[in-house]
């Protein structure tokens, strides 16, 4: 499985390739930060995260994406922009079809270090073991979307089970005579 990790920044969006399956080694892609001026109007800087998104998703041919799920901050404006950038994502992955997965930072962390509450430094150490990187992959969010990568290609065979068993336990149960359904 080949998986593009997003993390959502109007100012810097780290975006991670990483390809592998569940319990077999995993091999990194490719690594970068999707940088806009801070200056520019926000209409643009959405505009420019869509071309380096698209340029990321025609180079790189990813499966899936997985993105960062946002999280109430107290800085407002903070929250506003990564709920955007991450909106132009899952846009990007939309238009092509692809299965778009969203994880929190502390599912994220667990996955990675089995830790949700690890630093900073701890998530971008085991990024680097993991990956079998000779150095630890800079800025910050350029790792943390190589973590919501290999985060993905950990869980998704469960996600997958989980579904399936849903749809399952829906599809017998609509079966049943109305009186007998839960």
């Amino acid at each position: 499985m080949r998986v593009l990790g997003v993390d959502p920044g109007l100012t810097r969006c780290g975006v991670g390739v990483v390809e592998g399956e569940a319990g077999r080694p995993l091999r990194m892609v490719a690594v970068g930060t999707l940088r806009t001026p801070v200056e520019a109007e926000v209409p643009e800087r959405l505009r420019l995260l869509e071309v380096g998104l698209e340029e990321w998703l025609d180079t790189h041919r990813p499966e899936r994406v997985a993105v960062e799920r946002v999280f109430s901050q107290h800085n407002v404006r903070s929250v506003m922009g990564t709920a955007q950038a991450s909106a132009v994502a899952m846009l990007c992955a939309a238009r092509r079809d692809l299965p778009v997965a969203l994880h929190t930072p502390s599912e994220v962390k667990a996955a990675v270090t089995g830790s949700g509450r690890a630093e900073k430094a701890q998530v971008g150490a085991m990024v680097t073991r993991l990956l079998r990187l000779t150095e630890l992959p800079r800025p910050a969010d350029a790792a943390d979307a190589l973590a919501l990568a290999i985060c993905h290609i950990w869980r998704a065979p469960a996600q997958q089970r989980l579904a399936r068993e849903s749809l399952r336990s829906r599809t017998a149960a609509s079966r049943l005579p109305k009186g007998a359904r839960p």
